[in-house]
């Protein structure tokens, strides 16, 4: 008995020994065929320009090509749904906003996936801040005089968004919320009308996208007041940080990009895709090519950091969906 026992226990510890030594081998070789990355936006937009530059920055290191996948539609579901059932190799990898991997949590009915449970973050590699703009008719030229005009115009003033639920009308909903402010909501279809009709005057305000209003900003038709980010945007350095013309100085809201493997691929595949991610997202040429998109390029935090990160959005935007009584109604 005691003779079957050491046998067993030797199989098992050749087990694990094979085990590591696979994985380290998977690591070594990977990628062995070329690699698909999922993304939940059409072909054009911001981000699909970036996911494409920094795939064949990886297909160049890594040896194999990194083959773009366009799933828009369905609350970024269609991305992700095409990589759940996939193994977890590496193989198939999908690029999320903070939309698909924070605020669906909160927001959708039926959702597929828990982001913490399903996949593991490769790099969180942009922030996407909105810019805090007025119609150039209003007297308002700052956030504290934004602030006194709106409560003593409670009720008058009006903000666009590109739709109930985006991000957009989300982070003017904080502001509302931390100032106890009373602006009505006047959702759009689209971003660029929404910006649009800023400036023609039949809306006050808004947190913009930078792509739709930094050009209008430029030719004076908006007045930007503050970003939504803790750093300037590198197109508009002039215009401040919320937290730094505010009575606010934690204010933070911006949207953001990661890119995600399913949970359960091997260590150091995550470990080889993280490392690359890292360095290809520091190269001067990359962060300007982001610059110009109106973003702000980072360097990729750890995975720790970086899964911590994105639960302190889960639950910061799942409060505000709660209090809005937007929760599980799209």
């Amino acid at each position: 008995m005691l003779q079957g026992r050491l046998r067993a226990g030797q199989l098992l510890l050749l087990g694990l020994v094979a085990s590591v030594l696979a994985g380290s081998a998977r690591a070594d070789d990977y990628p062995t065929r070329p690699v698909t990355v999922f993304v939940p936006l059409a072909a054009g937009t911001g981000m699909d320009v970036i996911v494409r530059l920094y795939a064949d920055g990886l297909s160049k290191s890594l040896g194999k090509p990194f083959v773009i996948e366009n799933r828009p539609g369905a609350f970024q579901m269609l991305a992700v749904n095409a990589v759940l059932p996939a193994p977890a190799d590496g193989y198939s990898l999908v690029a999320m906003t903070s939309a698909g991997a924070s605020i669906n949590a909160s927001m959708m009915k039926n959702l597929t996936y828990d982001t913490n449970r399903d996949f593991v973050p490769l790099s969180l590699y942009v922030k996407s801040p909105f810019i805090l703009v007025v119609d150039p008719a209003l007297p308002i030229h700052s956030v504290r005089e934004l602030v006194k005009y709106a409560k003593e115009h409670p009720g008058q003033l009006s903000y666009s968004s590109s739709g109930t639920g985006g991000v957009p009308h989300l982070v003017f909903e904080m502001l509302k919320q931390r100032f106890g402010l009373d602006i009505t909501h006047v959702p759009y279809k689209n971003s660029p009308q929404s910006i649009s009709d800023i400036a023609a005057g039949h809306v006050n305000m808004a947190f913009a996208e930078a792509g739709a209003s930094v050009p209008l900003i430029k030719d004076g038709k908006l007045r930007a007041l503050a970003v939504s980010s803790a750093v300037p945007l590198p197109t508009i350095p002039d215009v401040p940080p919320f937290r730094e013309v505010s009575d606010d100085p934690e204010f933070e809201a911006v949207s953001w990009h990661a890119l995600f493997a399913r949970a359960g691929t091997p260590e150091p595949i995550v470990t080889k895709l993280h490392d690359e991610m890292a360095h290809i997202m520091s190269e001067p040429e990359i962060q300007e090519k982001i610059t110009t998109l109106g973003l702000i390029p980072l360097n990729p935090p750890s995975i720790a950091d970086t899964q911590a990160y994105i639960a302190s959005e889960t639950k910061k935007w799942g409060a505000l969906v709660k209090a809005l009584g937007l929760e599980a109604t799209q």
